[in-house]
């Protein structure tokens, strides 16, 4: 059996009902949860102008959570870097691992996060700055170095500080970066999957080893729905479909009940995208997801696997992780 780390990614996304208070209540007790389980990660994604996600300050969030918890590892999955400066994001992760060291994780995107007007108003002058994110990131790493003792700008707390730094992608743009650099990379395949294996490949091929990693190493993110049975875990399913029909059609609402299926998800061209989108999604009981999943690693070859849930229910979404832990751990 092949055995390789689980991770959580978890949006903070506000369920029908629910408001920023209590996902981020939420948040607290699923981070609380699977590190009881022993999953290795947590995970959060920096997202702007979103009504139902709570995770837009996502440093804030990362030490919220971190100060939740005592031994998983909490992160950004990831921080869309060309939003900020990196002297600033040397500053804020700096001091997160000050405080709670050797638990950060740094995750970065260059992907805006939003939509074109947010990006414009979160960059103001610099809307070209995603061109500049190979130099944001080498110049986020010298930040991050001793030898820039002697600079005219450095980062305190940052300093000195071994924050490990992660390239993330949902295209094969990034694939070469994060080869070139010789960085960890992980792919938003729970979202984007048309490209994850030739970005996968991409980077192996290309791979430099680095002072940080001497051989390549790949972590994907995938839907779970775990449940007592095949057909529990397949009516949760719907609260994901909903949400897909959401980001596709631009109608975004709060993370729907699993009791119906939106009505834009029978038109051809939505059901077609949205099915399109769930072929990194694993759904079923703990036999189910097992074979699955270890076809799935087995075939892809994944170093590590990021877990992310939608699922309305958190007493079933907490069960949900405690499943996978179960379908993974077994002998």
């Amino acid at each position: 059996m092949t055995k390789i780390p689980i991770s959580v990614l978890e949006l903070a996304t506000v369920v029908e009902g629910g408001n920023h208070s209590t996902t981020i209540l939420n948040t607290v007790e699923i981070a609380r949860h699977t590190e009881s389980l022993g999953y290795k990660r947590f995970w959060m994604a920096e997202h702007h102008n979103m009504e139902y996600i709570a995770s837009s300050a996502t440093s804030i969030l990362i030490g919220h959570i971190a100060g939740k918890t005592n031994t998983i590892r909490v992160g950004s999955g990831g921080i869309m870097l060309p939003n900020h400066s990196p002297l600033v994001i040397a500053e804020q992760f700096g001091t997160l691992e000050t405080i709670y060291p050797n638990r950060i994780d740094l995750g970065l995107g260059r992907a805006p996060g939003s939509d074109q007007p947010t990006a414009i108003a979160l960059r103001r002058n610099n809307i070209d700055n995603a061109q500049h994110f190979p130099a944001d990131v080498r110049q986020l790493q010298r930040y991050f170095s001793t030898k820039n003792r002697t600079a005219q700008v450095r980062a305190f707390p940052g300093e000195g500080l071994k924050i490990p730094l992660w390239i993330l992608g949902s295209s094969t743009d990034s694939a070469y970066l994060a080869a070139e650099m010789g960085l960890p990379y992980a792919f938003a395949s729970h979202f984007a999957p048309a490209q994850f294996r030739a970005a996968i490949k991409i980077y192996r091929d290309n791979f430099k080893s680095s002072a940080v990693l001497e051989q390549p190493y790949v972590m994907a993110c995938v839907n779970v729905i775990g449940a007592d049975t095949d057909e529990e875990a397949k009516s949760s399913l719907n609260s994901l479909l909903n949400l897909f029909v959401g980001i596709i059609t631009n109608t975004r609402k709060p993370l729907s009940p699993a009791s119906f299926i939106s009505e834009s998800y029978q038109i051809p061209e939505v059901r077609n995208a949205v099915n399109k989108m769930l072929s990194c999604t694993f759904v079923g009981s703990k036999e189910t997801l097992r074979k699955s999943i270890l076809e799935f690693i087995d075939e892809t070859g994944i170093n590590e696997l990021m877990v992310a849930s939608y699922i309305f229910d958190l007493d079933a979404k907490l069960k949900s992780f405690s499943i996978l832990k179960d379908a993974l751990s077994d002998d």
